[in-house]
């Protein structure tokens, strides 16, 4: 053979080698394939539970937050308003909650908001005075500097003087005739309360003043008369409970005495009867004796 048959040979034989070779390679790799795939299978179809697990629990939760959610927001809650803390004027009031309160309580208190009365408020008193000064205060709630005060002072038969106080609180010095002040409360421009004042004179003061202790003496007297009188009722049917034989003897006692004096009364009587119808009855016999006598 030639050397060009030697060579084409060579290549022959390493071409049928290579391709020997992958054909191993690929059988190989197949039966790797083939026995791996079913834990990498397994695998995934554990990871696959796992997350199809976690996806479940977390639509459960969910579910239950919904239904939970649900059920808050379809619980009627009642209500009821507690009363105004004041009959006229700018106050506030409770918002009681009567279902749907934490708990086992019946009743719990849900807020606590503003209530409002009638305007106006009529006569007040001041919150100090002496003889010297007065301090009178606007209707008001808190925050104090949430509203507008105008005070005037009051005028027989003339307009009234717009005070330049605007503050809740005024102080007002005794002058030797009485005056009249007014407040008024605003929010937003709004007259929610109004009140009036009346400062007297130091001599009216004084004078009422005076005369309060005779008034106050009389009803302390009258209290205490009463007091004392209650307290005796009081001991005397403690008395009469503790010693209810003895009284009931007593009671017993005082009502025979009458019967036996009546009785006396009347066994006298007869006596006195029989006593006056003897002297009737020989008076006849007498009489006969007599007759005869004379007549023989």
């Amino acid at each position: 053979m030639g050397p060009g048959g030697a060579g084409c040979s060579d290549r022959l034989l390493l071409t049928v080698g290579w391709l020997l070779l992958a054909g191993l390679q690929s059988t190989f790799g197949i039966n790797v394939t083939a026995v791996q795939d079913p834990s990498l299978a397994n695998e995934g179809e554990g990871e696959g539970e796992v997350e199809g697990e976690g996806e479940g629990e977390g639509e459960n939760e969910a579910e239950e937050e919904a239904e939970n959610d649900i059920s808050n927001r379809t619980t009627v809650k009642e209500v009821e308003f507690g009363m105004c803390t004041v009959t006229c004027g700018v106050g506030i009031r409770e918002v009681i909650l009567t279902n749907g309160c934490p708990g086992s309580e019946s009743k719990c208190i849900l807020r606590v908001e503003e209530c409002r009365g009638p305007v106006d408020c009529g006569w007040g008193k001041p919150i100090s005075e002496s003889l010297e000064s007065v301090r009178l205060a606007c209707v008001h709630t808190s925050p104090v500097n949430r509203f507008k005060y105008i005070w005037r002072l009051l005028r027989p038969d003339q307009q009234a003087i717009i005070l330049a106080n605007d503050s809740a609180i005024l102080e007002v010095h005794r002058d030797t005739h009485p005056k009249a002040f007014e407040c008024e409360t605003l929010d937003n421009n709004e007259i929610v309360a109004s009140i009036k004042f009346t400062i007297y004179t130091t001599t009216e003061l004084q004078m009422k003043r005076s005369s309060r202790p005779d008034i106050d003496a009389v009803l302390v007297l009258v209290l205490t008369m009463g007091v004392i009188m209650c307290i005796f009722v009081v001991f005397v049917l403690i008395f009469i409970i503790i010693n209810w034989a003895a009284v009931k003897d007593f009671w017993g006692a005082k009502a025979s005495t009458p019967e036996i004096q009546s009785e006396l009364s009347s066994v006298r009587y007869k006596d006195l009867s029989s006593l006056d119808q003897s002297p009737t009855s020989e008076i006849p016999g007498h009489e006969d004796d007599a007759l005869s006598e004379w007549n023989e």
